[in-house]
């Protein structure tokens, strides 16, 4: 191979994730506001979702809160980083990278942020999200976005 070609090099998985993880990160990067992807085949019935606004019970909720959240979104990809894996407990980071109609007019913002999951089966029953409200909402908004930042800039 030329030095000029480059080679693709596919991700190999880790032995010990458990299958459910992939099919996590195939659906939150193949969701729009049309299409919620296979829900079933990642979470269970009875999963608890939480995220800084909001916790939901069972499928039925967590579709419609996705639902809802998803409504405005222009675009939104995950870059997923490190993955840690103890027994059925599972934590990976990521870079929300979002375009959202009601959010700075649609540009691009990043959020960082961490899920937290507990598996059963295959199937999640509990996914956490950590990030920080801020950073995707209270930052971004037209007037209290600019005294945010301000209150952040003067805090360090």
């Amino acid at each position: 191979m030329s030095e000029t070609q480059t080679q693709q090099v596919k991700p190999v998985a880790n032995p010990a994730e458990p299958p459910v993880v992939a099919r996590f990160r195939d659906l939150f990067n193949g969701m729009s506001s049309g299409n919620l992807g296979e829900l079933a085949r990642v979470y269970s019935d009875r999963i608890r979702f939480t995220d800084p606004f909001k916790t939901v019970h069972g499928l039925d909720e967590l579709m419609g809160y996705f639902e809802g959240a998803y409504a405005n979104v222009i675009d939104c990809r995950f870059e997923f980083g490190d993955t840690l894996v103890d027994g059925d407990q599972v934590c990976l980071t990521w870079v929300m990278k979002l375009r959202h109609k009601r959010i700075r007019r649609g540009e691009l913002i990043e959020v960082d942020g961490i899920s937290r999951l507990e598996l059963k089966e295959d199937l999640i029953t509990l996914h956490r999200d950590y990030f920080d409200a801020g950073q995707l909402l209270y930052e971004n908004l037209p007037v209290l976005g600019s005294a945010v930042r301000w209150l952040r800039r003067y805090a360090a």
